[in-house]
């Protein structure tokens, strides 16, 4: 449940700090007190967008945290999944800066905005007096069927798998795709790839050949410097390798003046050798390098079959032709052997698809069974509130169209079922969707009598009712007090009401109030003792000035 809202610089708020107890909490006020304001900053903590012109102060940052008490709602495995700090009484901050910049924090732990709301959707439900819109929604109307069905686990497991399968079906139609081309294009890669394959291409060779044929193409300026090189070097009268031994018999000679012209002698002696082997080399190459018209037009024949592909390809080196005959190559084994994995994947969804028929099945019977509970005890709760005439109908039905592949069976992302709520409010009337025969009113005590069913079949802590009584009074209004009376013996019930018969209900009431301090003003809120409630009701049933009967009429209501 919620125990502490700390509120810092938010629309009329500057500091504001409001401790709540468990069962039915009270808020009242005037009218554009601030009632609503403190549920907006509340929201911030439930992963809501903010905008910094909403800062009391446009020069500070705004900051909203509040503390839960969490410990009986078995939410270790949420903060272990989302890699978070566990704690019985867990702490969610959130910071908005002038800028706009936002961080929000769980147990100190920086967190994302999705992972601030997934948590805040199971620690609070906050419900406007706009929000009977939803009650039309399949979405919700299914939720409230599924909550009390109480199957919580295997709709879960049956979403996992559906959802698997329908990825499953997207693949299966991509696969069916692929192999209709392939199969229309078979022809043409074939081509392709045996025009690749003959050409017998290596990843190396075009740079080899190039080499190769730039050699071949100048072998004749080739052969002439290696025949010079060689001549200066070993040939010659006075070839380099010649006077090199001769400077050595000079050294040779002195070697017994002084024992380092002996170490030079050597160091001489190794390079002679050195040059004798290099212009061996040169002679060897020398002779290799001939003049040979037919190598060089095979090779630039074999040069021009390289180049046409590549141009053909659009790709600039054997290696990407390469990848483009593997690629070529598989889309072959595709059209060939492609039905064969579409056959095999077919057979896995139609096995996946009969699993997820029998778990929409156990769904779909545990909906039927809760039916009647939910239309029984709604109307039982309408009758309490002064509704006694209604009627409600549920209806079941499985979703309308089917998938293109395999055939969806009905099979939906809950199961076989859409649900439609139809209702009256009145005898001798049709039902119908329940925005059509409702009044606002109507709506409102409907939309308490759902949400107080789901709360029983639920672990959720804190539910918030902002106003939901509109358009309720008297004996009425005193009845949706009870109901919320009822409900706040499962979890914690925070409400905002106008109506003194529900505010006499709370077990803690809290007034909200504007606060005029010089030029400014604020939104403040104080936790009313007794005296102080039956002056509150007091006015809230006969004005800012309460006699003495509405001051008894008060302490009637309280006792």
């Amino acid at each position: 449940m919620l125990q502490k809202l700390s509120i810092n610089n938010y629309a009329l708020i500057d500091n504001l700090e409001i401790s709540f107890d468990g069962g039915l909490n009270i808020l009242t006020g005037e009218t554009g007190a601030g009632k609503s304001i403190i549920l907006g900053a509340l929201s911030l903590i439930l992963g809501q967008r903010a905008e910094s012109r909403y800062f009391f102060n446009q020069q500070k940052k705004c900051v909203i945290e509040g503390t839960f008490k969490i410990g009986a709602f078995h939410l270790k495995q949420f903060f272990e999944d989302n890699d978070l700090d566990y704690e019985a009484e867990t702490v969610l901050r959130r910071e908005i800066s002038a800028d706009g910049k936002s961080r929000a924090f769980v147990n100190d732990t920086p967190v994302n905005l999705n992972s601030l709301k997934a948590l805040g959707e199971r620690l609070i439900e906050i419900h406007s007096q706009h929000a009977t819109l939803e009650i039309n929604d399949p979405e919700f109307q299914l939720l409230v069927v599924d909550a009390v069905a109480k199957h919580n686990d295997l709709l879960n497991d049956y979403r996992a798998k559906f959802r698997a399968w329908k990825k499953g079906v997207l693949k299966l139609q991509q696969l069916i795709d692929d192999s209709d081309k392939a199969k229309a294009d078979l022809d043409y890669y074939q081509f392709q790839f045996d025009e690749l394959e003959k050409a017998a291409l290596s990843a190396d060779e075009q740079e080899l050949l190039e080499q190769e044929l730039y050699s071949l193409n100048n072998a004749g300026e080739i052969k002439r410097n290696l025949l010079g090189a060689f001549y200066l070097m070993e040939e010659g009268e006075t070839s380099a390798i010649i006077q090199l031994r001769e400077a050595g018999h000079q050294l040779l000679a002195l070697e017994k003046f002084n024992p380092q012209i002996a170490e030079l002698h050597q160091r001489l002696n190794s390079a002679v050798i050195e040059l004798k082997d290099i212009a061996a080399e040169i002679e060897n190459i020398e002779q290799r390098t001939v003049t040979n018209d037919a190598r060089a037009e095979e090779v630039n024949t074999r040069l021009s079959v390289i180049y046409l592909l590549q141009k053909k390809h659009r790709v600039n080196t054997n290696a990407e032709l390469l990848d483009l005959q593997n690629e070529l190559s598989y889309k072959i084994q595709q059209s060939v052997f492609g039905d064969e994995a579409i056959e095999k994947l077919k057979m896995q969804l139609d096995t996946d698809k009969k699993e997820l028929e029998t778990l929409a099945g156990q769904l779909s019977a545990n909906r039927k069974k809760a039916v009647p509970s939910i239309e029984t005890k709604v109307l039982e709760t309408l009758a309490e509130m002064g509704m006694g005439n209604s009627n409600l109908k549920i209806d079941l039905s499985p979703p309308a169209g089917h998938n293109s592949l395999l055939g969806s069976g009905g099979l939906g992302d809950n199961g076989f079922d859409i649900v439609r709520f139809l209702f009256t409010a009145n005898k001798g009337h049709s039902l119908s969707e329940m925005s059509k025969v409702a009044s606002g009113g109507e709506l409102s005590r409907l939309m308490l009598s759902i949400k107080s069913l789901i709360a029983q079949n639920t672990a959720l802590p804190t539910i918030i009712f902002d106003e939901i009584d509109t358009g309720v009074s008297g004996e009425v209004a005193n009845q949706v007090g009870q109901i919320m009376e009822k409900l706040a013996d499962n979890l914690q019930v925070i409400t905002i009401t106008h109506l003194p018969q529900i505010a006499a209900k709370g077990q803690s009431h809290y007034f909200v109030y504007k606060d005029d301090e010089g030029a400014t003003t604020y939104t403040r809120i104080k936790q009313l003792n007794n005296d102080e409630r039956v002056l509150e009701i007091a006015k809230m049933l006969s004005g800012d000035k309460p006699g003495e009967s509405a001051l008894q009429n008060a302490r009637e209501l309280l006792a």
